[in-house]
């Protein structure tokens, strides 16, 4: 979840990881540790960088031992484990051999959050809809963030963007013209010169 919720993969695309797809860096631009990730979907390889919150998750499922047999190698998992046949995952390893669907939506239950407001279930896909509005809220360009998650604008703005308020400039959307002051005569009626020049005459005595 932490993994998810930092970079903004798709379900599909976080299944594809192998170890040798994550590289970690520290980023130029910002001078943070990040994950760079080479993500290979339906469209082919793209490329995405994580934020700083997905390192040490990835840290941890690297060191974490794993059954020696299972997804991708040769032997049985339970075979495996019933020997005590444990080594750390190498570069052709599946970060995410299975997706732990049970756990996470335990995990929901327990928050009271199983559902949205709107009464829709929560899935995996939620996690990349969360790294995609959090980033909306800290400010980040659209643009930016739609190149990074392998998607388009317009879709971030119909699906992710529409119902954060902070997309709305309240200082554009109540802006009111100045009204124009109004003009004085050019021309003064002969009785208001009249007591003018009467004023003066008075002031002079």
């Amino acid at each position: 979840m932490l993994f998810s919720a930092n970079t903004g993969l798709r379900p599909d695309e976080a299944r594809r990881l192998q170890f040798r797809d994550v590289t970690i860096v520290v980023d130029e631009g910002s001078g943070q540790t990040i994950l760079e990730i080479e993500v290979r979907g339906k469209r082919g390889v793209g490329y995405c960088k994580s934020m700083p919150g997905a390192v040490l998750p990835f840290e941890r499922l690297k060191a974490r031992l794993r059954p020696a047999g299972g997804p991708g190698r040769n032997g049985s998992r339970v075979e495996s484990m019933a020997n005590g046949e444990w080594h750390k995952p190498g570069p052709s390893d599946l970060i995410f051999p299975k997706w732990q669907r049970e756990l996470f939506n335990a995990i929901l239950h327990e928050e009271n959050m199983r559902v949205d407001r709107d009464g829709r279930p929560r899935t995996a896909y939620s996690l990349r809809h969360t790294y995609i509005c959090l980033r909306l809220l800290e400010g980040a360009d659209i643009y930016q963030i739609a190149k990074n998650c392998r998607t388009s604008v317009e879709m971030i703005e119909k699906y992710y963007a529409a119902h954060l308020k902070t997309q709305l400039d309240a200082s554009a959307i109540n802006k009111m013209r100045r009204k124009p002051k109004k003009k004085q005569s050019q021309t003064r009626t002969r009785e208001e010169d009249t007591i003018k020049s009467s004023v003066l005459n008075c002031g002079r005595k």
